[in-house]
């Protein structure tokens, strides 16, 4: 590992220890709806959680029956905690029999016909939303499309940016300064992002009914159960959201420009697999465009560099105006144990360690180097807890453990940072567990998730039905949400039908009209 790592952070630390406390952090997480079976919902989104399209924390993702629960940014990875514990609990009281599914890997999926495409109303904006989705159907399958993930939104605290620049001496204006750094977290977030699918992957094994044609490549737990014995995040591997279309893309992240022109190019190349599908076909479009990506979003990556965006503002635009505001961790699977599917120990750990990654030294990724990325990342989805696995760093091949170690050791001293500029220990905790993780490959989510399912002789799917209920009642059984809190989100509920309404009534273009607008923008 580099020395420039210890003479950045120490001279950080030496000119503000205050500099890396108090980031700002914020959680979406994805769950399925399904019914008492443990079968996709057929029903609609509830109407007591308000509008898909426009509610601020409860929303939808392809699926009409894929939930999407959303917090503000906090400061701390208690409120932020907290928030989701609260929406979670909210949802439930207006779910009836329904439950949500516990992992990242679906339940039992019917064919594609029967898996709901997400509604947003009769808005441009909403029928845009949606005919992106039944073009994710077309290009990549609808049964992919229900794998269900945590992202971890991120940035320091406003603080460190100058800190920081002046630590290490640049004269950079603050935009480029920030987000030169931010890309340089991206890249090593690529570089290092199989610890992340080691220490909290928890999708060692899925149904087979989502299999399809990897059945025939994986062996079976039981009669109802593929599995991959050393798995950690099958979500993250080949068999999850990786296609060959989108693995033929080279965004750059060697510079914010060089991002935003790739992005931008992939969003107005044709693609003649696409161009097969049909863009409007008896009146009806089948998706967007037949580009390599309908929009910037298609782009799926473990990480992404991004900046909030003014209204019907593309993603590429928004960080061409004031550069990289915040990015984007969508590594993390939900963890089948924790009733919110995340929990503070790993939110505090990814804070940590992505401020590892910002602060390392991060040369360009291009070639070779980028290709050990995905490698890296794909095997470790697959294999991470094999002793005999390597990954390769440098052309090499490198023990997991020996890398991981090295990585560990550097953010036990921003864990330390932390702790002693907010008390306590928390932070060194997360570490330590961590810590006992790599020591211990039994212990990980993925293989304890595997030895329930062994010694209970049970398969993921009852497993996880019974996750289902026991999460269920946990929500049921703790305090209730305060006054406060559930007027709060009451509130919100209606005000989204209320907005959604208002952009509905305000429509004054045809949707081929808005169409061609949004794509000429910009």
């Amino acid at each position: 590992m580099s020395k420039g790592f210890d003479i950045r952070f120490d001279a950080l630390v030496s000119s503000d220890r205050s500099a890396i406390s108090g980031g700002r952090k914020g959680i979406e997480k994805e769950s399925l709806r399904i019914d008492a079976r443990g079968y996709l919902a057929q029903t609609g989104h509830p109407l007591a959680l308000g509008s898909a399209l426009t509610n601020s924390f409860v929303t939808t993702d392809f699926s009409e029956a894929l939930m999407e629960f959303i917090t503000p940014p906090f400061h701390s990875t208690w409120e932020a905690q907290q928030f989701l514990c609260d929406v979670h609990q909210f949802a439930y009281q207006n779910l009836g029999d329904e439950l949500m599914w516990t992992a990242s890997m679906p339940c039992r999926v019917r064919p594609d016909a029967e898996i709901p495409l997400a509604r947003y109303g009769n808005s441009n904006v909403g029928q845009m939303k949606t005919i992106y989705r039944r073009g994710l159907g077309y290009r990549y399958g609808r049964r992919m499309q229900t794998i269900a993930g945590v992202h971890f939104n991120y940035s320091p605290p406003p603080h460190f940016w100058p800190a920081y620049r002046n630590a290490i001496g640049s004269t950079q204006s603050d935009d480029d300064f920030r987000s030169e750094k931010y890309l340089g977290l991206v890249r090593n977030f690529r570089r290092f992002g199989w610890l992340v699918l080691y220490l909290f992957g928890a999708s060692p094994a899925m149904c087979k009914s989502f299999a399809g044609n990897a059945a025939a490549q994986m062996p079976a737990l039981n009669a109802e159960t593929l599995y991959e014995p050393f798995g950690t995040s099958l979500r993250m591997s080949d068999l999850g959201y990786s296609n060959q279309t989108q693995a033929q893309l080279n965004i750059s992240l060697n510079s914010l420009s060089e991002y935003v022109r790739d992005l931008s190019a992939a969003v107005a190349t044709r693609e003649p697999a696409y161009e097969k599908i049909g863009v409007k076909v008896d009146g009806e479009y089948r998706q967007l465009n037949a580009n390599l990506l309908q929009v910037e979003n298609e782009y799926y990556s473990s990480v992404r560099p991004k900046r909030v965006a003014n209204s019907g503002e593309r993603p590429t635009a928004a960080p061409r105006r004031g550069g990289i505001e915040y990015v984007e961790i969508r590594s993390l699977d939900i963890n089948v144990d924790d009733p919110s599917g995340i929990n503070q120990n790993t939110m505090r750990f990814v804070e940590a360690f992505l401020i590892y990654c910002l602060i390392e030294d991060s040369p360009p990724l291009c070639g070779e180097s980028l290709d050990e990325t995905r490698i890296n990342q794909t095997l470790t989805a697959k294999h991470g807890r094999d002793p005999e696995f390597r990954l390769q760093r440098d052309g090499q091949p490198i023990a997991l453990r020996d890398w991981a170690g090295e990585i560990l050791d550097k953010v036990s001293a921003i864990a330390a940072v932390f702790d002693a500029e907010e008390g306590g220990d928390s932070y060194a905790h997360a570490g330590r567990l961590a810590q006992s993780l790599l020591d211990d490959p039994d212990a990980t989510p993925s293989a304890r998730l595997l030895d329930t399912l062994r010694t209970e002789k049970c398969s993921f799917f009852d497993f996880t039905l019974q996750q289902a209920v026991v999460h269920r009642d946990y929500f049921a059984a703790i305090a209730p949400l305060t006054d406060q809190r559930h007027a709060m989100f009451e509130q919100e509920a209606r005000e989204s039908i209320r907005r959604q309404d208002a952009i509905e009534a305000s429509d004054s273009l045809s949707l081929d009209e808005y169409l061609d607008e949004y794509f000429s923008s910009n």
